[in-house]
């Protein structure tokens, strides 16, 4: 094979980032509560599920940050990345890859990365 031939895993990979990343970028900021949770989740599967190549997403939103974030006035705080756990199912052509976003407390950062390829 070529050295700049692109491949499918390529591809897959490629997808798996932009889903990741419009999801992060889009959603994070967005207004939560305790009794809004559970849609908002709903919410960012169902947009995210859409997008081409997407075969299975899942997303919670830990309950637990959030309550410790809640506004005392208002009860509700923003959506972060940190709040964040993503799985997603990409496929492009022949090639699958599982893909996941969640909190790393040793690197305070919500990582994302690619868990499987097949």
């Amino acid at each position: 094979m070529a050295e700049n031939t692109i491949t499918e895993r390529d591809n897959v990979f490629f997808e798996a980032g932009i889903k990741l990343g419009a999801l992060y970028h889009q959603f994070t900021g967005s207004p939560v509560s305790l009794k809004t949770v559970e849609s908002l989740e709903t919410a960012i599967a169902q947009s995210i599920s859409v997008q081409p190549c997407v075969e299975q997403i899942t997303v919670s939103i830990d309950r637990d940050m959030v309550r410790s974030k809640l506004n005392d006035e208002f009860g509700y705080c923003e959506l972060e990345g940190r709040m964040l756990n993503v799985q997603i199912d990409v496929k492009y052509g022949s090639v699958r890859a599982h893909v996941s976003m969640e909190f790393n407390k040793e690197l305070d950062y919500p990582l994302m990365k690619i868990d499987k390829v097949y």
